[in-house]
């Protein structure tokens, strides 16, 4: 997530220029063929081209609209998360209780560090990169990585969750496929016991097990955003149409410049390639951002920031348990928060 008032031309400029190369070529070309070699079939009316461009903008709208709502739906599932773990923390402060203040004391934070532990496979899982995901195989987007670290791919689960968990606990939890699902598991089943044993009340477990449920439905609809692509359909026609507009965009303006030459002189032509390459760079830029919308959860600098999120979690919790040695919240890198 960038918390910049907005991205510097310094960024965005290099983060787009093979768009800009891309229109110089797509521009010249015609544009050359058409001046020196007077081949004057390049120049199509701009009817055609206008109709197209019509086209094109909306496929690109309908993408945008729906890469934004995906991402805006996947942080309002982490803001349900902040609710429900916050929840959780002062249940399970209020509703375990024992005669031991030590082992309630224990209890608790054993609870609460086992949700930490939920809150850390979840965030792994949903950075593991999908075969869909562009953050690794565009070019511009491999090199924006320089501003920022994505840390799920710096760190590595297993010591994360030695803070969280006991040594027999984490080798379980870590010999399973989905990590999340059965921490949770795990945390159902002490909560069952305590149950049996007459440390909640059977109201209470109602409660606390409601509210595991709340965590396994944020969990579900994490994992739908991240395991299913916007539609591929969509994504290819709004490639197509963008590029074929770029290519016919040349030669409609060669065609509307032509008809200038008479009055203004043959070299109105050459106004074909700075119109080109501005109009063309403003669509194949809204393709491209579109494209880096699609995966809210995949590490790239526009990316619900669940590192971030979930530290917070863990700070707040940790207050509740009375806890004064926090960790650190997570800081912006170049603007980047993750």
């Amino acid at each position: 997530m960038n918390i910049a008032s907005h991205y510097k031309l310094l960024h965005f400029i290099p983060w787009t220029r093979t768009k800009i190369y891309k229109m110089l070529l797509l521009s010249t070309i015609p544009t050359v063929l058409f001046y020196f070699l007077d081949i004057k079939w390049l120049a199509i009316p701009w009817v055609p081209v206008a109709l197209l461009g019509t086209a094109t903008a909306f496929i690109s709208g309908f993408k945008n609209t729906q890469t934004y709502n995906r991402m805006w739906e996947a942080r309002q599932i982490y803001g349900a998360i902040i609710n429900s773990s916050r929840a959780l923390g002062i249940m399970v402060k209020d509703f375990v209780r024992t005669s031991d203040k030590v082992e309630q004391a224990a209890l608790h934070k054993e609870i609460i560090y086992r949700h930490f532990a939920w809150l850390t496979a979840l965030r792994f899982q949903l950075r593991e990169t999908k075969s869909w995901e562009n953050i690794k195989t565009k070019s511009y987007n491999k090199e924006y990585l320089q501003y920022y670290q994505v840390p799920e791919w710096e760190s590595n689960l297993d010591e994360e969750l030695k803070t969280f968990l006991s040594a027999e606990e984490r080798q379980y939890i870590l010999s399973t496929k989905n990590r999340a699902t059965q921490t949770i598991a795990r945390q159902s089943s002490q909560l069952k016991t305590l149950n049996e044993r007459g440390i909640i009340s059977d109201y209470n477990y109602v409660a606390l097990a409601n509210q595991l449920k709340d965590l396994y439905d944020q969990q579900g609809k994490c994992e739908r955003i991240k395991n299913f692509p916007y539609p591929r359909q969509f994504s290819s026609i709004n490639l197509y149409f963008t590029n074929l507009f770029c290519i016919l965009l040349p030669l409609g303006f060669i065609g509307e410049f032509s008809k200038l030459t008479e009055k203004f002189g043959e070299s109105m032509v050459w106004l074909t390639i700075p119109f080109s390459i501005i109009l063309g760079w403003v669509f194949l830029v809204l393709e491209q951002i579109g494209e880096s919308t699609e995966n809210p959860f995949e590490g790239g600098a526009n990316d619900i920031p669940i590192t971030q999120i979930s530290r917070n979690i863990e700070i707040d919790l940790r207050e509740m348990l009375g806890e004064k040695d926090l960790p650190p919240a997570i800081s912006a890198q170049h603007t980047i928060v993750l």
